[in-house]
């Protein structure tokens, strides 16, 4: 029998907290150092998670991408890059914990680049404010959120650096995320409310994701949690 809305929601919170402890200690670790490879820094995450909660099963690629790899859309694959000392760099996992699926995005500063810090501390600010602006309008679209998104980051001094804001999220494996279907993610052209039910009637839970970006400079940050709870 499937979860009753209650249940869900405390399941995909709980994942998510899971997946909050799991960033901390990757930063207390010092997991994105210097001199490692990204694809190196990945396997130690996943082993990491692996160790804290058992967990072996991701829902999606596990990326860590840093300097120039950072401007670089998530369906992309750049090759392997050793981290520098000045990089900034970031981490989007989604692991599956007991079968309610996470989708956590951090960045880190390695070096002094007071830009890049700005960029950093510009991350949450900007997700907070989207999330506000979500939660003041009940009928709300993927298209309007998108929209509101693309004018936080451009007030902050940045431009989006893929082309939608976040996407559903739920129980494993959630209904099938078809990058042909718009309604699927928080995008310029999904018209429809985000705050609707699903083909069997389950209330759909959305990842608020955000991805700023610097071109002339070369660098971008990454940030993503939940956004409906």
């Amino acid at each position: 029998m499937a979860d009753d809305e209650t249940t869900r929601a405390e399941r995909l919170l709980d994942a998510q907290a899971k997946a909050a402890l799991l960033f901390a200690e990757i930063e207390k670790r010092g997991l994105v150092a210097p001199g490692e490879g990204e694809r190196a820094v990945s396997d130690r995450i996943r082993d990491l998670a692996n160790e804290l909660f058992g967990t072996t099963r991701h829902w999606h690629k596990r990326i860590v991408r840093a300097g120039p790899h950072t401007l670089v859309p998530y369906k992309e694959n750049p090759p392997d890059r050793v981290i520098s000392a000045d990089d900034i760099a970031f981490a989007d996992f989604g692991p599956i914990f007991e079968e309610y699926e996470a989708d956590f995005g951090r960045t880190f500063v390695l070096g002094d680049d007071p830009v890049k810090h700005r960029l950093r501390d510009d991350l949450p600010e900007v997700f907070q404010a989207g999330k506000r602006f979500f939660r003041s309008d009940p009928e709300i679209t993927g298209a309007a959120l998108h929209a509101e998104v693309a004018r936080l980051a451009a007030e902050a001094g940045w431009e989006l650096g893929g082309w939608h804001a976040g996407h559903l999220v739920g129980e494993f494996p959630h209904e099938r995320i078809d990058g042909a279907d718009v309604e699927s993610y928080i995008t310029p052209a999904n018209g429809t409310s985000l705050r609707r039910t699903d083909k069997a009637g389950r209330r759909c839970h959305w990842i608020l994701e955000i991805h700023l970006v610097d071109r002339e400079r070369g660098f971008g940050g990454f940030y993503e949690e939940l956004l409906t709870l």
